[in-house]
């Protein structure tokens, strides 16, 4: 089941018909009110949010779904017209996992939100006791420590707090030490997109990493003209 706040009833219902039409079972709402009262009922397997909202915004939405435990780690999409870069970083600083601007089209939604489906159920999958002991074990670049099964990073001593996306995009980074990536390969790879996307997700990410891992930051470099990669020669 996926969730969508949108108080624009035709833009609303375009998308839920797109993604019913895909196989996917959607609920949409006006408001945030709704919603709450719907998590209050069955919780969904992703959060669509759009950001101007009556009542509650769409980041005021996200930040109480991060905040309580049941719905802290299900995956949230943000959907809205508001494009520029500070509003992109709001969002994903505040939790969400992807972001889409309007005008969007209804295949790239489709696409994304399967590819986040994708993800959810990957990082709720049971490990096995081997694979538990296996990826219990952090994985050190320079003064970042990574453990993958407890889904922590440190700097140091300092525990650091990533969304979703910014963990997978850095465990594949630091499990790939000084091997560079391009962006499509990224987006592929952390996002499941199998089609050509102008987007600029992946360095939005890859700034917000910059900015939580301070002094850890210098390990993750920009290849100009080709990429990124985390390095341990920092």
């Amino acid at each position: 089941m996926i969730y969508y706040v949108e108080d624009d009833e035709n833009i609303r219902n375009l998308a839920v018909y797109a993604l019913e039409q895909a196989g996917l079972q959607v609920r949409g709402f006006e408001r945030a009110s709704q919603l709450y009262k719907a998590n209050a009922e069955l919780l969904p397997e992703l959060f669509l949010l759009d950001i101007m909202l009556p009542e509650e915004d769409g980041i005021a939405i996200l930040k109480q779904l991060r905040a309580q435990p049941a719905t802290a780690l299900i995956p949230v999409m943000m959907i809205t017209a508001k494009s520029a870069e500070y509003d992109v970083v709001l969002g994903l600083d505040s939790g969400a996992d992807d972001y889409l601007t309007k005008p969007f089209g209804m295949m790239e939604l489709v696409s994304r939100v399967n590819a986040l489906l994708r993800r959810g159920a990957a990082a709720g999958a049971t490990p096995s006791p081997t694979q538990s002991a296996q990826k219990d074990e952090a994985v050190h670049v320079g003064p970042v420590a990574l453990i993958p099964n407890r889904r922590q990073v440190l700097v140091g001593q300092q525990a650091v707090s990533l969304t979703f996306k910014e963990f997978e995009l850095l465990r594949f980074l630091m499990e790939n030490v000084n091997l560079v990536f391009t962006r499509d390969h990224l987006l592929e790879s952390i996002w499941g997109w199998d089609f050509g996307v102008n987007s600029r997700t992946v360095d939005v990410h890859i700034q917000t990493l910059r900015q939580k891992l301070g002094e850890g930051a210098s390990i993750i470099q920009t290849v100009r003209g080709v990429g990124y990669r985390v390095s341990d020669d920092t």
